[in-house]
């Protein structure tokens, strides 16, 4: 693809593929929202950026006009045209502008209530014990890798009825389609493909073996009367793994490095448990994990720029959680922090269906640590890394204990 010259100027030049931006972005948000709240880059097809939060608040109510048909910040395969081939048949909901939307959101939003989460509390919270019984007399573990990374998608994998043997398979998948692959076509490709045919099979096996799990209540579903097609099913199945999996995870290891570089908020955990919610959506406030994409289907106006048919706008979700207009001392964690409004899950009509998932995942990972290893720190700086691009997470969180 083509990676250029270092970036000079990220209001005019930005590269959220730069592996610089990944280790510590708050700067460049902070410099963007100042000079260039929405700034521009000729970089991977090229794309605006909006970085303040009442920007983003806007833009998304910018519907049809700019469409979620093309939520990937993902570079363009040369020869795509970005208004004819895109993922609209491939990630419904989340792909759907009004009207076909709402129908596909109402049949997801009953799975993700947070009744419905509640249920998989008990299997989230042994998962949890039983990967901190696995290392936890090393005294030491990588908090990412060996925690963080294990718990999303045995949960979604346990949610779907799928063989938790098979989780590091089709974890390799997503992660090769959101993330190594945004700039690899060819990997790209190949994760989708595998992803897709998996799915399949788990369907195909679930209309002869129905259990209770999300797949077998999508096919014993219906919209507006008719049974929801293995195909929609498919696609559904496809959103929760790539929309759920590495954020997640992400947020969960983000939430530890955290916690192993800041005493005094490790601290105040551990002697005060009961700050865990606003700990977490702290956490997702100060380390929100997605962006997402958005593609301009006419040419329109907003705040001094005009976007063209075609081109494209990423709501960098994380740079508005940190806009001073609205969060004080936004760059600082404030785990008790009570007034909260963030947008790690996104806002509007596409916000993410699955946020009770996650803040339950979150909460219960986080909680089950605390427990178990309540001091513990960050062992070698040097060897911290983040994934780059979509999906902003730590992925190397080496720790003592």
């Amino acid at each position: 693809m083509d990676k250029q010259k270092p970036v000079g100027d990220w209001t005019t030049d930005f590269d959220l593929f730069d592996p610089d931006y990944n280790l510590d972005p708050g700067p460049i948000w902070r410099d963007m929202r100042e000079r260039c709240p929405i700034a521009h880059t000729d970089r991977w097809g090229g794309a605006w950026m909006a970085t303040r939060y009442d920007d983003i608040q806007a833009l998304v109510r910018k519907v049809p006009e700019l469409s979620n048909r093309q939520p990937t910040v993902f570079p363009i395969e040369d020869g795509k045209d970005i208004l004819a081939d895109y993922f609209a048949e491939l990630l419904p909901p989340l792909t759907k502008d009004p009207p076909e939307h709402a129908p596909l959101r109402r049949l997801l939003l009953p799975f993700f209530s947070a009744k419905a989460v509640e249920a998989h509390r008990p299997f989230t919270e042994r998962l949890c014990h039983d990967l901190i019984d696995g290392f936890i007399d090393n005294g030491a573990c990588d908090a990412a890798e060996d925690y963080a990374r294990q718990i999303s998608p045995r949960v979604i994998g346990h949610l779907l009825g799928i063989d938790l043997g098979r989780t590091d398979e089709f974890v390799g998948w997503v992660q090769g389609l959101v993330e190594l692959g945004a700039s690899n076509f060819q990997l790209r490709s190949e994760s989708y493909r595998s992803l897709r045919s998996f799915l399949g099979e788990q369907i195909t096996r679930r209309r002869t073996d129905p259990g209770d799990n999300y797949i077998s209540r999508l096919l014993a579903s219906e919209i507006d009367g008719k049974p929801v097609a293995d195909i929609m099913i498919l696609n559904m199945c496809m959103l929760l793994l790539v929309a759920g999996v590495d954020t997640t995870w992400s947020s969960i290891g983000s939430s530890l490095l955290h916690f192993a570089t800041h005493a005094k908020d490790r601290q105040r955990l551990a002697a005060q448990p009961e700050l865990l919610a606003t700990a977490v959506e702290e956490m997702l406030r100060l380390h929100a994990p997605a962006s997402a994409g958005r593609v301009a289907m006419e040419d329109l106006d907003h705040d001094g720029i005009t976007l063209r048919r075609g081109e494209r706008m990423i709501l960098s979700f994380p740079a508005a959680n940190r806009d001073p207009a609205v969060f004080e001392c936004p760059d600082e964690a404030d785990i008790g922090r009570e007034k909260n409004r963030h947008v790690a899950f996104g806002v509007g009509i596409h916000r993410c269906a699955g946020s009770n998932l996650a803040r339950l995942e979150m909460q219960v990972a986080l909680a089950v640590w605390f427990a178990r290893i309540p001091e513990f720190e960050l062992s070698h700086p040097e060897a911290v890394t983040w994934s780059a691009g979509q999906v902003r997470g730590a992925r190397t969180v080496p720790v003592n204990f």
